[in-house]
């Protein structure tokens, strides 16, 4: 009995050590003014197959996310995000994109920057 359980405590920690963390940490930029807009954000990038979190900061507009990086890439993400009416430093959103965002979310238009200050 006591050799089994060295057994198997040697075979847990061998599989424990060769185990590959499967799961990616990255921050990427992303334009936006106000908490619709977080929202809107967090979702594009939660609905993306394999992210597993997606918490985006309005003052820093940056999106800190956890995802699979077998299942989708950073660009994935962005592109989600820019499909919903969102910039990021290498996606543009498109104008009809972006025209599709609540009129108080239009973070392209300096006057709607000022209103969020």
């Amino acid at each position: 009995m006591k050799k089994l359980l060295i057994i198997c405590t040697v075979l847990f920690m061998g599989a424990t050590v060769f185990a590959q963390d499967k799961n990616a940490r990255s921050t990427v930029w992303v334009d936006g003014v106000c908490g619709m807009c977080k929202k809107r954000i967090e979702t594009a990038s939660v609905k993306t197959k394999g992210v597993k979190s997606a918490v985006w900061n309005v003052e820093t507009k940056e999106l800190s996310l956890i995802y699979d990086e077998r299942k989708t890439t950073l660009e994935t993400i962005q592109q989600s995000v820019a499909d919903v009416g969102h910039d990021t430093k290498v996606i543009k959103a498109t104008d009809e994109a972006y025209n599709s965002v609540h009129p108080c979310c239009l973070y392209r238009d300096e006057d709607v920057q000022k209103d969020h200050q």
